[in-house]
């Protein structure tokens, strides 16, 4: 017997018939469409691109895996704060968030060699859970102003605004919690629609701004149109960037450690309903390198950054296809969508209340799929170490901390918060790490108060190596004790 037999009906490798196979397909590209244009909504970035990159990434995916895991890729959340933040930083240009992701890419695929020569242990001693879930949950919470601006519910929003907001997340959170079946996997997608229905509705009783069809009707002059790509370089019609390598690119690189976690957390969960290790093969050096290879591809033609998607994995766990011929139709149909203007123009027209109402709900399960990862963990929290690091992350993360490294480097946010978690982690292990750490802290603060870059530069070093050092001790231990 197969080892997959008893867990799908329709095989990783198999081919569905014709008919079957579109709909399965269709069923796909329902799950990922919300979440996936949702973030170019959020961050000012092309809905079509979005889309193009989301198929182009996964065609890249499936064959750095060779064929052999059942994964779509579409636009992650992870990065939107940091985004969004380096585009306003620079009034609006987007060459500090394209080159981010760009580098964000890299680093998967960096890992990924790591891994393919030393193993993924170590990654477990330097992101365990009491630091994944506080960065998790800092990303979530990161985005509430905006959701919470979007819904009207600020001092100065209107009541239409506001019930329009209610009714989408209602409708969103009903679905999500008693439908049944394929409903119950794409509650996002009826939360819009929904919302859309009751802003037409309101808007004749003056309670909101009524919707402008105009662009939708004129998209239909011009039907099919190649996507609003933006390049690092001069081509043709298309928006331009540059390559910038400023502290607001940077401030988006340390995110690509959340995520990494998030990919294997999420291979893992698939491994489980399809009956296979996808960790062992074709490997976790693999989908990483798929998957960062097709997020600075997504990045280099202006588009966010790419991730592996829960909604995808929760419908290959429903309907026990597997089929990687399926993600494959799913990602054709993505990238057709994408040259179709009249769908790019109908999206736009979504009011922001709508989005208010849906992204209350996205942000808040963001933050709470932090907590989720503390409690599966069981992380004590009876112990001092474990309230010092969530601690000290929390209120770093969420209250605009900024350590300014030189002219051209900061940590920030998010960013600051990941690299304070592992170092008090690696710190509080015991008293050897704690008194290397302080030492090494000493040196960098000296060199940053004197502004003696080298010194700072040396610091930094050296306290890499170290950190790096313990790390690979540290997992040696773990794996001398299993």
């Amino acid at each position: 017997m197969k080892e997959n037999e008893k867990n799908l009906v329709i095989e990783i490798n198999e081919k569905p018939k014709a008919l079957p196979w579109f709909f399965l397909s269709v069923q796909h590209v329902f799950a990922m469409f919300g979440a996936t244009v949702l973030v170019p909504f959020l961050t000012g970035m092309p809905i079509s691109v979005a889309l193009f990159a989301s198929g182009i990434g996964t065609f890249i995916y499936i064959f750095c895996t060779r064929g052999k895991v059942p994964v779509y890729l579409g636009s992650s959340f992870a990065y939107i704060t940091a985004v969004v933040y380096a585009k306003t930083t620079l009034g609006g240009d987007i060459s500090a968030a394209q080159t981010g992701l760009i580098i964000v890419g890299l680093v998967y695929v960096l890992v990924a060699i790591i891994i393919h020569f030393i193993g993924k242990e170590w990654l477990d001693t330097v992101l365990p859970p009491i630091v994944i879930g506080p960065m998790i949950a800092i990303i979530g919470l990161g985005l509430a102003p905006i959701a919470v601006s979007q819904a009207g519910l600020t001092g100065d929003g209107s009541v239409g605004a506001v019930l329009v907001a209610v009714i989408t997340f209602a409708i969103t959170a009903i679905i999500s919690r008693y439908a049944k079946g394929f409903l119950k996997i794409v509650p996002f997608l009826f939360g819009i629609i929904g919302g859309y229905l009751a802003t037409i509705i309101l808007s004749h009783f003056g309670l909101v701004e009524a919707i402008d069809f105009t662009p939708v009707m004129e998209s239909f002059k011009n039907i099919i149109q190649v996507p609003e790509f933006a390049l690092p370089f001069k081509f043709g019609n298309f928006t331009e960037y540059k390559l910038y390598f400023g502290p607001e690119t940077w401030a988006i690189v340390p995110i690509a450690f959340v995520t990494i976690s998030e990919h294997i957390g999420d291979h893992t969960v698939l491994g489980k309903i399809c009956g296979k290790n996808f960790l062992k093969e074709p490997g976790l050096d693999k989908t990483l390198i798929g998957d960062g290879i097709a997020t600075s591809v997504s990045a280099l033609i202006g588009g966010p950054a790419n991730t592996t998607y829960g909604e995808n994995t929760g419908v290959v766990g429903m309907t026990k296809v597997g089929s990687v011929y399926v993600i494959a139709g799913a990602a054709s149909f993505a990238i057709l969508m994408s040259f179709f203007t009249p769908l790019n123009a109908l999206i736009k027209t979504i009011p922001d209340p709508v989005l208010g109402g849906m992204s209350i709900l996205l942000f808040g399960v963001i933050a709470s799929n932090g907590l989720r990862v503390l409690v599966d963990a069981k992380v004590d929290f009876g112990e001092q170490k474990n309230l010092i690091i969530a601690s000290a992350m929390l209120v770093i993360g969420l209250g605009g901390a900024v350590l300014k490294i030189s002219d051209l480097v900061s940590l920030q946010g998010m960013a600051l918060a990941a690299v304070v978690g592992i170092i008090l982690n690696l710190a509080l292990t015991n008293k050897r790490n704690m008194f290397v750490s302080i030492s090494m802290g000493i040196v960098g603060i000296i060199g940053l108060v004197l502004s003696l870059n080298i010194l700072l530069i040396v610091g930094l070093m050296v306290c890499l190596g170290i950190i790096m050092y313990l790390v690979m001790n540290q997992t040696t231990k773990n794996e001398l004790e299993k």
